[in-house]
């Protein structure tokens, strides 16, 4: 048997193909489910972190430094595997959601935290001589020109989320990856995970030149 029919069997890969789109979706799904929670997460502990009373704000620092010297993995067993021992018990695709979205919080949160401080006092002066409320000021005229220093970074923040996703597979989610391994053991030859490898590639390497689009075109808008 040749290489080619042991790493990328064409027929074995056409027969796994819709078990990997299965996977794919679930992937989507739970990196989608990630990016948007674990994004207001951050934004939320950033605040807190500024502008709550001094209990509040060292919380928020303790629950981003954990988070962010935590590996992934670490958090979601303990969040798949520990909790139920204290009767909170969430589904494999919960549990990996949780995970994600907590650990890009932390993420998140240093991210807006450096846009916030990059608007100059200035801003915050003037809306407060202008009556505006806190939330009002944030929403209106701190967050909109935080914005643009803020997306690079969570860009990339979000694509490294994206390929964690595939520890999901170690909660039995039906990821990309889960599937791949599955179809592996199912047709006993390793193409299904090259499928999965390059339907990986697929999708993270335009995010990847997305990212560094991003990158390139708000440094211009900021130096402007």
């Amino acid at each position: 048997m040749s290489a080619i029919d042991i790493f990328f069997n064409t027929d074995i890969l056409m027969k796994s193909f819709p078990m990997l789109l299965r996977g794919l979706v679930n992937t989507v799904l739970l990196g989608l489910t990630a990016i948007v929670f674990g994004t207001l997460i951050g934004v939320l502990v950033c605040l807190a972190r500024l502008y709550a009373p001094k209990p509040v704000r060292l919380l928020a620092v303790l629950y981003i430094d954990l988070m962010r010297a935590m590996p992934v993995l670490v958090v979601l067993i303990l969040i798949y595997y520990a909790l139920p021992f204290v009767g909170i018990v969430f589904s494999s695709f919960t549990a990996a959601a949780i995970a994600l979205s907590i650990v890009l919080g932390a993420y998140s949160a240093e991210v807006v935290r450096a846009g916030i401080q990059a608007v100059p006092q200035g801003q915050f002066e003037a809306a407060s001589a202008l009556g505006l409320h806190f939330w009002l000021t944030m929403r209106k005229v701190i967050l909109p020109q935080a914005i643009r220093i803020v997306i690079p970074p969570q860009a990339s923040n979000c694509v490294s989320i994206v390929k964690d996703t595939s520890l999901a597979s170690v909660v039995a989610t039906t990821d990309l990856l889960k599937q791949a391994t599955d179809a592996q053991a199912l047709y006993a030859n390793p193409t299904p995970l090259l499928g999965a490898a390059l339907i990986y590639v697929a999708i993270l390497w335009p995010l990847v030149r997305l990212t560094s689009w991003l990158e390139k075109h708000y440094q211009q808008a900021y130096a402007r």
